[in-house]
């Protein structure tokens, strides 16, 4: 469960949204939140309104939806939606053309069409913006709206351009009273969080009363709400022209809305720690809204980022917030509207100027620089400044696609010379982007020579098999000899066979920790010029530890050296070869310690190597645990069983402390096969045989040791541990 956290006010840091806490939580967290949200909605919807070049009272109409309707259905409980501000110019531009009665009707269709996308799932497809792109776009419309709301700070007004605001405030003759005003408020809202038990009242409901009450009877720009507002209402007329021009219209009006309300859901999600959106009821919400708004006559709606990032400020915890803002509107608008035009503009413009900057994260671009993700931050940015929303969040996925191709692309190739060979060592994604660049690498290796081409890659494109294989064959032509080392997987050898490359494979750093000398060395012997010692596996085994593993692994092996070994487990096994015990316990170096022999025994006769490695395991190591494996289809076992061992080899004698074992066997009952029942007898009876060791005896009664016995099949490469009450089987993952 998302616990609530305490309201952030540094620049760039999220406020918490919360899970649902009941009436009283509605009342401390959501009611205050909703009215800060209303005093900033009333003048950013009049302002929509006549920048579109509709009535005034459609903006307002908008709000009221917004609030009450999209926010009771809508699938992002803390998300505002009002007038789509990031789409002025297009509903300009179609109030323009068809006349604001028509568009009201244009706004009712495109309403049902996003609630077809809604019902077709269609939002989940927000999911897939790089987070890059998202706090791109966080940034820039923090960025506009600051940059537009210092506007009216200094005296001016806000435009619908970043870049004419920003022209604004360069020319601006600054009016000391505004300035004053918006200071008083930037002040108030940066210092309440700060005052003692002052998380009951929002900093920006704070900041707005501080400065009306600082401006009573001061000649100040204030909320003017035009007279007779009802009189503007203007129900939705059938657009006259061309089908398809105005299905067209319908299209764009709900595309730029879904897109814009997808994009304020995601984004909202990256303000706080509540429930996350579900965004195909949030088209069916957006939908809904636009159908009624449309109805009504106002303007279309979508999720605003601005409101949505100062109710998330304010402290909203839950749709509540939404629904009573829309109320506010309706309310006061109707019936109190003397109240809002005590407000000063320039109050309000420094709330939203906080709020702005607040959306722009430091630590954010820090961590998108550090993963080699800021270019698409920073296009998206520089996008929504100059262009505007959708067009900026566009040109930030083409930026990070082309970051992703390029990723895609840019495989690594070391070529080297070795005493009598070249190596081409390549690692990560071949494709044919990328060919071109390995292939003239491979051309600059001299004629005639041994060329190694070792392959770490995870996926092969047929267009850079080709380029690879046409190089091999003109250069073996011309008297070299290539070999294809594949250290992953067998891209390469797939396509030589026709099979075509369908996926990707994750990548294995150290594949042949574990692969066996057969999986990589098959056949190799017979086709190198190299030194007979060569032909010895353990000799190419160590020379590919040297050069590729021993890199690795020798920082934290300089360190076990340098503090000597402290192991946590002597581990008793077989000398069985396909048994390896770091594999099947997913250990490394200064883990194990490890005593290997045939049939993993502890002879009860005293063996002094088995003896010396318990004794030095647990009185001078102090290890906490020793586990005694078995396996299944033991030799030791199947020679005992059968009774194979020939009378006076040393096999034979070792063979003799098996003995308890069998007798062990025959007591108990079981269904597994003989050698196997053997086996798992054998390991519970080197657990008895232990206790026969003062040292072990001891620290098994201190409780400084404990005895654990495994068996690990090893055709299913299952693990097990062994039960000695019964002799039975219990597998480690059930």
């Amino acid at each position: 469960m998302n616990r609530p956290r305490p309201n952030k006010s540094h620049a760039g840091e999220h406020t918490t949204a919360g899970p649902p806490g009941g009436l009283a939580a509605v009342l401390r967290h959501d009611l205050p939140a909703s009215l800060v949200v209303f005093l900033i909605s009333v003048p950013l919807s009049l302002g929509v309104a006549a920048a579109t070049g509709a009535p005034l009272m459609a903006g307002l109409i908008s709000a009221v939806v917004g609030g009450i309707l999209a926010g009771a259905l809508s699938g992002t409980p803390v998300l505002v939606s009002g007038p789509a501000t990031g789409s002025v110019v297009i509903i300009a531009g179609v109030i323009a053309e068809y006349g604001w009665a028509a568009t009201a009707a244009i706004t009712l269709a495109a309403g049902a069409v996003q609630i077809a996308f809604g019902l077709g799932r269609l939002g989940r497809v927000a999911l897939s913006l790089s987070p890059a792109v998202v706090h791109g776009m966080l940034a820039g419309i923090g960025l506009s709206i600051a940059v537009g709301q210092l506007s009216v700070v200094v005296g001016g007004s806000a435009a619908t351009s970043v870049l004419d605001n920003l022209a604004n405030v360069l020319t601006a003759d600054v009016g000391w009273s505004a300035l004053l005003v918006g200071a008083l408020a930037v002040l108030a809202l940066l210092l309440w969080p700060h005052v003692p038990r002052a998380g009951f009242v929002p900093a920006p409901l704070v900041a707005v009363l501080a400065a009306t009450l600082a401006t009573v009877g001061l000649d100040v720009a204030r909320v003017d709400l035009p007279a007779d507002l009802l009189g503007q209402v203007v129900l939705p007329r059938v657009p006259s022209g061309s089908f398809g021009a105005v299905t067209f219209a319908v299209l764009t009006v709900a595309v730029v809305t879904s897109v814009e309300s997808l994009l304020s859901a995601v984004a909202v999600d990256k303000l706080h720690d509540g429930p996350r959106a579900d965004l195909d009821r949030e088209l069916i919400a957006q939908g809904a809204a636009n159908v009624v708004t449309g109805a009504l006559g106002g303007l279309p709606i979508a999720g605003a980022i601005a409101r949505s990032s100062t109710n998330v400020a304010a402290g909203a915890r839950t749709r509540a917030s939404t629904v009573l803002h829309g109320l506010w509107v309706a309310v006061f608008v109707l019936a109190l509207g003397w109240v809002l035009e005590l407000i000063p503009l320039a109050a309000l413009a420094g709330v939203l100027l906080v709020v702005g900057v607040r959306l722009v994260s430091v630590r954010r671009m820090r961590a998108l620089w550090r993963h080699g993700e800021f270019s698409a931050y920073a296009v998206t940015v520089v996008g929504v400044l100059v262009l505007g929303l959708v067009e900026g969040v566009l040109l930030g996925v083409a930026a990070a696609v082309l970051r992703s191709l390029y990723r895609l692309t840019r495989s690594s190739v070391r070529i080297e010379e070795e005493p009598d060979s070249w190596r081409v060592t390549i690692r990560g994604s071949l494709v044919f982007l990328g060919a071109g660049r390995l292939v003239r690498g491979l051309r600059a290796i001299p004629l005639g020579q041994r060329v190694v081409l070792e392959l770490h890659i995870d996926f092969l494109d047929h267009g850079a098999y080709e380029a690879i294989d046409d190089w091999r064959v003109g250069y073996e032509r011309l008297g070299g000899h290539v070999e294809v080392d594949e250290v992953h997987d067998t891209w390469f050898s797939k396509a030589t066979r026709g099979i075509p490359a369908l996926r990707k494979t994750p990548l294995s750093p150290l594949p042949r920790w574990f692969a066996p000398w057969s999986h990589w060395q098959r056949g190799r012997h017979v086709t190198l010029p190299r030194q007979r010692a060569d032909a010895d596996p353990m000799i190419r085994g160590m020379r590919e530890f040297e050069r590729t593993t021993a890199p690795l692994v020798r920082p934290f092996l300089a360190e076990l050296a340098a503090r000597g070994q402290r192991p946590r487990q002597l581990f008793i096994t077989c000398a069985d070869s396909r048994v390896v015990p770091n594999l099947i316990t997913t250990s490394g170096p200064g883990d194990l310690f490890c005593v290997r022999n045939i049939g993993n025994l502890v002879p009860l006769d005293g063996d002094d190597s088995v003896g010396a490695a318990i004794e030095y395991a647990v009185e001078v190591l102090a290890v906490e645990t020793i586990a005694v494996c078995g396996h299944s289809d033991c030799g030791a076992m199947k020679a005992v069983v059968h009774g194979s061992t020939r009378p006076g080899t040393q096999l034979h004698t070792w063979l003799k402390a098996v003995e308890p074992s069998l007798i062990r066997f025959h007591a108990g009952e079981s269904d597994l096969p003989v050698v196997e029942r053997l086996s798992v007898a054998n390991v519970a009876q080197q657990l008895d045989n232990l206790m026969a060791y003062p040292s072990v005896r001891e620290a098994v009664a201190a409780r400084s040791l404990r005895l654990v016995g495994m068996y690990f099949d090893i055709s299913a490469a299952r693990v097990y541990l062994v039960d000695p009450e019964r002799d039975g089987l219990e597998p480690v993952c059930v």
